[in-house]
Protein backbone atom coordinates (compact mmCIF):
# COMPACT_ATOMS: atom_id res chain seq x y z
CA UNK A 1 0.00 0.00 0.00
CA UNK A 2 1.45 3.28 -0.87
CA UNK A 3 -0.38 5.74 0.90
CA UNK A 4 -4.02 6.85 2.59
CA UNK A 5 -5.45 9.24 0.10
CA UNK A 6 -8.61 9.91 2.43
CA UNK A 7 -10.14 9.17 5.29
CA UNK A 8 -13.93 9.20 6.47
CA UNK A 9 -15.88 7.28 9.14
CA UNK A 10 -15.61 3.70 9.12
CA UNK A 11 -13.66 3.63 5.80
CA UNK A 12 -10.01 4.77 4.32
CA UNK A 13 -9.45 5.71 0.64
CA UNK A 14 -6.05 4.03 -0.31
CA UNK A 15 -3.59 3.99 -3.16
CA UNK A 16 -2.25 0.82 -3.74
CA UNK A 17 0.72 -0.62 -5.97
CA UNK A 18 -0.58 -2.80 -8.71
CA UNK A 19 2.18 -4.61 -10.94
CA UNK A 20 3.71 -0.66 -10.62
CA UNK A 21 0.81 0.66 -11.07
CA UNK A 22 -1.53 2.97 -8.31
CA UNK A 23 -4.77 2.18 -8.13
CA UNK A 24 -7.04 3.69 -5.71
CA UNK A 25 -8.92 0.73 -2.88
CA UNK A 26 -11.01 1.13 -0.41
CA UNK A 27 -10.81 -0.86 2.89
CA UNK A 28 -13.43 -1.13 5.18
CA UNK A 29 -11.43 -0.88 8.56
CA UNK A 30 -14.57 -2.72 10.75
CA UNK A 31 -13.55 -5.45 8.43
CA UNK A 32 -9.54 -5.35 7.87
CA UNK A 33 -8.99 -3.57 10.53
CA UNK A 34 -6.33 -0.41 10.50
CA UNK A 35 -4.17 0.13 7.05
CA UNK A 36 -0.38 1.58 7.29
CA UNK A 37 1.86 2.46 4.66
CA UNK A 38 4.00 -0.14 3.53
CA UNK A 39 1.28 -2.95 4.45
CA UNK A 40 0.79 -5.37 1.96
CA UNK A 41 -2.68 -5.75 1.31
CA UNK A 42 -5.02 -8.67 -0.52
CA UNK A 43 -7.73 -7.21 -3.12
CA UNK A 44 -10.91 -7.72 -4.51
CA UNK A 45 -10.49 -6.40 -7.93
CA UNK A 46 -14.12 -8.08 -9.47
CA UNK A 47 -15.75 -4.50 -10.19
CA UNK A 48 -12.99 -3.08 -11.74
CA UNK A 49 -12.17 -5.36 -14.06
CA UNK A 50 -15.84 -5.60 -15.39
CA UNK A 51 -15.99 -2.17 -15.67
CA UNK A 52 -18.60 -1.85 -13.25
CA UNK A 53 -19.32 1.37 -11.12
CA UNK A 54 -17.85 1.10 -7.53
CA UNK A 55 -16.17 4.67 -8.56
CA UNK A 56 -13.13 2.90 -9.42
CA UNK A 57 -12.44 1.49 -6.27
CA UNK A 58 -10.67 -2.11 -5.18
CA UNK A 59 -11.46 -3.30 -1.85
CA UNK A 60 -9.55 -4.82 0.38
CA UNK A 61 -9.71 -8.13 1.57
CA UNK A 62 -7.46 -8.58 4.27
CA UNK A 63 -4.25 -6.93 5.25
CA UNK A 64 -1.19 -9.87 4.56
CA UNK A 65 1.42 -8.75 6.77
CA UNK A 66 -0.74 -8.93 9.72
CA UNK A 67 -1.01 -12.69 11.20
CA UNK A 68 -4.46 -12.20 12.59
CA UNK A 69 -7.00 -9.46 13.07
CA UNK A 70 -7.26 -8.66 16.79
CA UNK A 71 -10.83 -8.14 17.09
CA UNK A 72 -11.88 -6.98 20.79
CA UNK A 73 -15.49 -8.36 20.57
CA UNK A 74 -16.62 -6.93 24.06
CA UNK A 75 -19.75 -5.12 23.75
CA UNK A 76 -20.15 -5.67 19.98
CA UNK A 77 -23.11 -7.84 20.26
CA UNK A 78 -24.32 -10.62 19.05
CA UNK A 79 -26.08 -10.02 15.65
CA UNK A 80 -24.05 -10.91 12.63
CA UNK A 81 -23.68 -8.88 9.47
CA UNK A 82 -22.31 -10.31 5.77
CA UNK A 83 -23.43 -13.52 7.90
CA UNK A 84 -21.41 -16.76 6.55
CA UNK A 85 -19.07 -14.93 4.58
CA UNK A 86 -15.54 -15.05 5.11
CA UNK A 87 -16.12 -11.21 6.26
CA UNK A 88 -19.04 -11.58 8.69
CA UNK A 89 -18.72 -9.17 11.49
CA UNK A 90 -20.76 -8.60 14.82
CA UNK A 91 -22.57 -5.44 15.28
CA UNK A 92 -24.22 -4.48 18.19
CA UNK A 93 -27.78 -3.62 16.84
CA UNK A 94 -30.10 -1.06 18.19
CA UNK A 95 -32.55 -4.17 18.74
CA UNK A 96 -30.25 -6.08 20.57
CA UNK A 97 -30.80 -6.66 24.37
CA UNK A 98 -27.64 -6.24 25.29
CA UNK A 99 -27.76 -2.73 23.92
CA UNK A 100 -28.40 0.95 25.32
CA UNK A 101 -31.30 1.06 22.64
CA UNK A 102 -33.42 -2.12 23.54
CA UNK A 103 -35.99 -0.56 25.62
CA UNK A 104 -36.78 1.90 23.93
CA UNK A 105 -37.01 -0.28 20.48
CA UNK A 106 -39.07 -2.67 22.50
CA UNK A 107 -41.32 -0.19 23.15
CA UNK A 108 -41.54 1.05 19.51
CA UNK A 109 -44.53 0.38 17.22
CA UNK A 110 -45.26 3.21 15.30
CA UNK A 111 -43.44 6.11 13.33
CA UNK A 112 -46.21 8.39 14.27
CA UNK A 113 -46.90 10.10 10.99
CA UNK A 114 -43.49 10.96 10.34
CA UNK A 115 -42.58 11.80 6.54
CA UNK A 116 -40.41 8.72 5.03
CA UNK A 117 -38.70 9.12 1.70
CA UNK A 118 -38.10 6.47 -0.66
CA UNK A 119 -34.49 7.20 -2.83
CA UNK A 120 -34.70 5.15 -6.16
CA UNK A 121 -30.96 5.75 -6.42
CA UNK A 122 -28.44 6.58 -4.26
CA UNK A 123 -27.54 9.69 -5.80
CA UNK A 124 -30.63 11.35 -4.80
CA UNK A 125 -30.41 11.03 -0.99
CA UNK A 126 -28.27 14.51 -0.69
CA UNK A 127 -31.06 16.52 -2.59
CA UNK A 128 -33.53 14.49 -0.85
CA UNK A 129 -31.83 15.52 2.18
CA UNK A 130 -30.73 19.30 1.57
CA UNK A 131 -34.44 19.73 -0.07
CA UNK A 132 -36.11 19.03 3.99
CA UNK A 133 -33.53 21.11 4.85
CA UNK A 134 -33.72 24.01 3.29
CA UNK A 135 -38.11 23.49 3.73
CA UNK A 136 -37.44 23.47 7.51
CA UNK A 137 -36.85 19.79 8.88
CA UNK A 138 -35.03 20.05 11.93
CA UNK A 139 -33.42 16.17 11.73
CA UNK A 140 -33.03 14.15 8.53
CA UNK A 141 -32.10 10.55 9.02
CA UNK A 142 -30.91 8.24 6.46
CA UNK A 143 -32.05 4.23 6.29
CA UNK A 144 -29.62 2.47 3.95
CA UNK A 145 -31.21 -0.83 3.01
CA UNK A 146 -28.96 -3.36 1.83
CA UNK A 147 -29.81 -3.91 -1.72
CA UNK A 148 -26.90 -2.38 -3.45
CA UNK A 149 -23.33 -1.27 -1.27
CA UNK A 150 -23.65 -3.22 1.89
CA UNK A 151 -20.72 -0.89 3.79
CA UNK A 152 -22.29 2.58 4.51
CA UNK A 153 -19.03 3.96 4.76
CA UNK A 154 -18.66 3.91 1.23
CA UNK A 155 -21.10 6.64 0.44
CA UNK A 156 -18.95 10.15 0.10
CA UNK A 157 -22.12 11.81 -0.45
CA UNK A 158 -23.65 10.94 3.16
CA UNK A 159 -20.14 11.72 4.98
CA UNK A 160 -20.22 15.09 2.92
CA UNK A 161 -24.00 15.86 4.42
CA UNK A 162 -23.09 14.66 7.46
CA UNK A 163 -19.73 16.86 7.83
CA UNK A 164 -22.19 19.86 6.42
CA UNK A 165 -24.50 19.57 9.38
CA UNK A 166 -27.49 18.48 6.63
CA UNK A 167 -27.28 14.93 7.50
CA UNK A 168 -27.98 13.36 11.35
CA UNK A 169 -27.66 9.87 11.22
CA UNK A 170 -26.85 7.09 9.17
CA UNK A 171 -28.43 3.58 9.87
CA UNK A 172 -27.82 0.72 8.19
CA UNK A 173 -30.18 -1.83 7.98
CA UNK A 174 -30.66 -5.37 6.87
CA UNK A 175 -27.13 -7.11 5.71
CA UNK A 176 -25.94 -3.55 5.15
CA UNK A 177 -22.99 -2.39 7.73
CA UNK A 178 -21.33 0.88 9.07
CA UNK A 179 -23.94 3.08 9.86
CA UNK A 180 -24.31 5.43 13.15
CA UNK A 181 -26.53 2.45 14.27
CA UNK A 182 -27.65 -1.30 13.10
CA UNK A 183 -30.84 -2.33 12.17
CA UNK A 184 -31.74 -5.73 11.43
CA UNK A 185 -34.52 -4.72 8.61
CA UNK A 186 -36.14 -2.26 7.10
CA UNK A 187 -38.64 -2.34 9.76
CA UNK A 188 -36.54 -1.43 12.59
CA UNK A 189 -34.07 0.64 10.81
CA UNK A 190 -37.20 3.44 9.85
CA UNK A 191 -38.05 2.89 13.79
CA UNK A 192 -34.81 3.23 15.45
CA UNK A 193 -34.71 6.65 12.76
CA UNK A 194 -37.55 8.16 15.01
CA UNK A 195 -37.43 6.50 18.27
CA UNK A 196 -33.35 6.65 18.69
CA UNK A 197 -32.05 8.92 15.77
CA UNK A 198 -35.16 11.57 17.14
CA UNK A 199 -35.93 12.20 12.97
CA UNK A 200 -38.78 14.09 11.92
CA UNK A 201 -37.54 13.17 8.10
CA UNK A 202 -36.40 9.88 7.19
CA UNK A 203 -34.77 9.01 4.38
CA UNK A 204 -34.91 5.58 2.85
CA UNK A 205 -32.97 3.27 0.02
CA UNK A 206 -30.07 1.94 -1.58
CA UNK A 207 -26.69 2.73 -0.80
CA UNK A 208 -24.44 3.02 -3.93
CA UNK A 209 -24.41 0.76 -6.90
CA UNK A 210 -28.15 0.12 -7.61
CA UNK A 211 -28.80 -2.96 -10.52
CA UNK A 212 -30.67 -2.35 -13.28
CA UNK A 213 -31.40 -5.38 -15.87
CA UNK A 214 -33.54 -3.66 -18.83
CA UNK A 215 -36.09 -5.60 -17.36
CA UNK A 216 -39.14 -4.63 -15.84
CA UNK A 217 -38.82 -6.29 -12.50
CA UNK A 218 -35.21 -7.11 -12.47
CA UNK A 219 -33.81 -4.30 -10.50
CA UNK A 220 -32.71 -3.01 -7.32
CA UNK A 221 -34.86 0.00 -6.83
CA UNK A 222 -38.33 -2.30 -7.16
CA UNK A 223 -37.40 -4.37 -4.19
CA UNK A 224 -35.94 -1.14 -2.42
CA UNK A 225 -39.86 0.70 -2.74
CA UNK A 226 -40.78 -1.79 -0.39
CA UNK A 227 -39.16 0.29 2.13
CA UNK A 228 -42.86 2.84 1.35
CA UNK A 229 -45.00 -0.36 2.13
CA UNK A 230 -43.02 -0.26 5.60
CA UNK A 231 -43.62 2.90 5.95
CA UNK A 232 -46.86 2.81 5.58
CA UNK A 233 -47.11 -0.25 7.58
CA UNK A 234 -45.80 1.52 10.93
CA UNK A 235 -47.67 4.86 10.19
CA UNK A 236 -45.44 6.52 9.00
CA UNK A 237 -46.10 9.41 5.81
CA UNK A 238 -44.79 7.52 2.60
CA UNK A 239 -43.23 10.04 0.03
CA UNK A 240 -41.95 8.85 -3.35
CA UNK A 241 -38.78 10.28 -5.06
CA UNK A 242 -39.61 10.16 -8.81
CA UNK A 243 -36.62 9.74 -11.01
CA UNK A 244 -36.85 11.79 -13.80
CA UNK A 245 -34.15 12.42 -16.67
CA UNK A 246 -34.16 14.18 -19.62
CA UNK A 247 -30.57 13.73 -20.23
CA UNK A 248 -30.38 9.46 -19.99
CA UNK A 249 -29.44 8.48 -23.00
CA UNK A 250 -31.78 5.34 -22.43
CA UNK A 251 -35.52 5.46 -23.27
CA UNK A 252 -36.42 3.39 -20.67
CA UNK A 253 -35.06 5.72 -17.86
CA UNK A 254 -36.25 9.36 -20.25
CA UNK A 255 -38.73 11.51 -18.88
CA UNK A 256 -40.23 8.91 -15.36
CA UNK A 257 -37.98 6.04 -15.55
CA UNK A 258 -40.11 2.99 -15.69
CA UNK A 259 -38.77 1.39 -12.26
CA UNK A 260 -40.48 4.67 -10.63
CA UNK A 261 -43.83 3.94 -12.73
CA UNK A 262 -43.64 0.43 -12.28
CA UNK A 263 -43.23 0.63 -7.95
CA UNK A 264 -45.83 2.88 -7.81
CA UNK A 265 -48.07 1.19 -9.65
CA UNK A 266 -47.50 -2.19 -8.92
CA UNK A 267 -45.33 -2.73 -5.68
CA UNK A 268 -46.17 0.76 -3.13
CA UNK A 269 -49.85 0.43 -1.71
CA UNK A 270 -52.34 3.30 -2.54
CA UNK A 271 -51.83 6.60 -0.91
CA UNK A 272 -48.16 7.57 -0.77
CA UNK A 273 -47.25 11.05 -1.58
CA UNK A 274 -45.48 11.37 -5.13
CA UNK A 275 -43.45 14.35 -5.42
CA UNK A 276 -43.38 16.06 -8.65
CA UNK A 277 -40.72 19.00 -9.22
CA UNK A 278 -41.67 22.39 -10.90
CA UNK A 279 -39.85 22.28 -14.16
CA UNK A 280 -39.01 25.45 -16.32
CA UNK A 281 -39.69 23.52 -19.57
CA UNK A 282 -42.96 23.35 -20.31
CA UNK A 283 -42.57 20.17 -23.15
CA UNK A 284 -40.75 18.08 -19.97
CA UNK A 285 -43.99 18.86 -17.38
CA UNK A 286 -45.89 17.48 -20.37
CA UNK A 287 -43.88 14.65 -20.45
CA UNK A 288 -43.85 13.64 -16.72
CA UNK A 289 -47.92 14.31 -16.72
CA UNK A 290 -48.65 12.34 -19.43
CA UNK A 291 -46.10 9.24 -17.81
CA UNK A 292 -47.90 9.66 -14.41
CA UNK A 293 -51.61 9.59 -16.14
CA UNK A 294 -50.62 6.57 -18.68
CA UNK A 295 -49.71 4.81 -15.70
CA UNK A 296 -52.52 5.62 -13.36
CA UNK A 297 -50.17 7.18 -10.47
CA UNK A 298 -52.65 9.91 -9.79
CA UNK A 299 -55.57 7.34 -9.38
CA UNK A 300 -53.36 5.27 -6.80
CA UNK A 301 -51.89 8.08 -4.74
CA UNK A 302 -51.77 11.77 -4.31
CA UNK A 303 -49.41 13.77 -6.73
CA UNK A 304 -47.73 16.67 -4.96
CA UNK A 305 -46.08 19.46 -6.98
CA UNK A 306 -43.17 21.24 -5.27
CA UNK A 307 -40.05 23.24 -5.76
CA UNK A 308 -36.72 21.46 -6.17
CA UNK A 309 -34.53 24.20 -6.37
CA UNK A 310 -34.23 25.46 -3.20
CA UNK A 311 -32.75 21.95 -2.28
CA UNK A 312 -29.93 22.46 -4.94
CA UNK A 313 -28.78 26.07 -3.82
CA UNK A 314 -28.58 24.71 -0.59
CA UNK A 315 -25.79 22.11 -1.89
CA UNK A 316 -24.12 24.32 -4.00
CA UNK A 317 -23.63 27.18 -0.64
CA UNK A 318 -22.22 23.60 1.34
CA UNK A 319 -19.92 22.86 -1.57
CA UNK A 320 -21.65 19.55 -2.21
CA UNK A 321 -21.51 18.70 -5.90
CA UNK A 322 -23.81 16.26 -6.95
CA UNK A 323 -23.90 13.49 -9.74
CA UNK A 324 -25.56 10.60 -11.13
CA UNK A 325 -23.86 8.18 -13.18
CA UNK A 326 -21.55 11.42 -14.44
CA UNK A 327 -24.30 13.81 -15.22
CA UNK A 328 -24.26 16.63 -12.80
CA UNK A 329 -26.98 19.16 -12.02
CA UNK A 330 -26.04 21.21 -15.07
CA UNK A 331 -26.40 18.02 -17.70
CA UNK A 332 -29.54 17.03 -16.11
CA UNK A 333 -31.34 19.27 -13.67
CA UNK A 334 -34.48 17.38 -13.68
CA UNK A 335 -33.45 13.96 -11.84
CA UNK A 336 -32.07 16.43 -8.83
CA UNK A 337 -34.86 18.73 -8.61
CA UNK A 338 -37.14 15.68 -8.59
CA UNK A 339 -35.07 14.76 -5.60
CA UNK A 340 -34.98 18.12 -3.70
CA UNK A 341 -39.18 18.21 -4.60
CA UNK A 342 -38.93 15.49 -2.45
CA UNK A 343 -37.74 16.28 0.20
CA UNK A 344 -39.41 19.62 0.83
CA UNK A 345 -42.67 17.46 0.60
CA UNK A 346 -41.28 15.66 3.36
CA UNK A 347 -40.49 18.52 5.47
CA UNK A 348 -43.97 20.44 4.47
CA UNK A 349 -45.47 16.95 6.32
CA UNK A 350 -43.46 17.27 9.04
CA UNK A 351 -44.36 20.75 9.79
CA UNK A 352 -47.56 20.26 9.58
CA UNK A 353 -47.01 17.36 11.93
CA UNK A 354 -45.35 20.06 14.44
CA UNK A 355 -48.57 22.00 14.40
Amino acid sequence: MRAVAAERPGALELSVDVDGEARPALAYTALVGPVHEGDRVLLNVTATTLDLGTGGLDFVVAVESREALDLDLDGSGHIMKLRYSPLQTAVLAVEDPAGAHHATMAAAESLDGTPVVWTPRHSMVAPVVAGARAAGADRVVYVMTDGAALGAPLSRICAALRSAGLLDAVISSGQAFGGDLEAVNTFSGLLAAKAVAGADVIVVGDGPGNTGTGTTWGATDIESSLALVAAHILGGRPVATLRISFADARERHRGVSHHSLTALAAVVGPGALVAVPVLADPTQRTVVAEALRAAGIGDRHLVVEAQGEPALELLARQGIAVDSMGRGVERDPAFFLAAGAAGAVAAGLAGEGAA
